[in-house]
């Protein structure tokens, strides 16, 4: 399965969340899509639909393929502690991810191809690998002629403070954050239920 190129509201209303980051349009149109709108009442889903549609919901939000994701939750299922909550901490763990979390790309998609585009430095050395797991203490970069690419400029300069990320330090005059370590699930900011994840594995 290829990465998802639809349309962004529509998915989004499909789960009645913006999960691409704030959209307009889904702000005029938070119910689900279809040619009766709002005003057809719907059917109560089964468990294994919100399971379902949890474990979607996570994988459109954190653009991960269906193979990865499998990988990432049996990964998640080796490892001590909360079986969803590692799974959440191994998905915000990703390159790709953090380098969307420290503000260096304004989503990410673009998160991904400023990795993929070896825009990007792990340690010092270039890294293309969007799906990298980082540790505590790797150090994140983006090249120095990439520091001037305007789509990197104007998300540092727009995004927010990266304080409300206690897991990871930025230091916006050298384009350079640092990974602390996996965060506690109660700063992750993401509203999924990562139970229901775990019972549709677990079937």
């Amino acid at each position: 399965m290829a990465r998802y190129t639809g349309p962004k509201t529509k998915k989004a209303r499909a789960f009645g969340e913006a999960i691409f980051g704030f959209d307009k349009s889904f702000e005029k149109k938070k119910y689900p899509p279809g040619m009766h709108g709002n005003g057809k009442r719907r059917k109560q889903k089964s468990d294994y639909a919100n399971q379902l549609m949890e474990k979607q919901k996570a994988k459109y939000t954190y653009g991960v393929l269906e193979r990865q994701f499998r990988k990432t939750f049996e990964k998640a299922t080796s490892k001590s502690g909360v079986t969803g909550e590692v799974l959440l901490q191994l998905l915000e763990a990703r390159l790709d991810n953090t380098v969307y979390r420290l503000g260096m790309a304004p989503s990410r998609p673009a998160a991904r191809q400023l990795v993929n585009h070896k825009h990007i430095i792990v340690n010092g050395k270039l890294n293309n690998i969007p799906s990298t797991q980082l540790r505590a203490g790797d150090v994140i970069t983006v090249r120095g002629k990439s520091q001037h690419l305007l789509i990197v400029q104007d998300s540092v300069s727009s995004k927010g403070d990266v304080r409300s990320f206690p897991w990871l330090e930025f230091n916006p005059t050298k384009m350079q954050g640092t990974f602390l370590g996996y965060p506690e699930r109660e700063n992750i900011p993401e509203k999924i239920n990562e139970q229901l994840i775990v019972e549709l594995y677990s079937k």
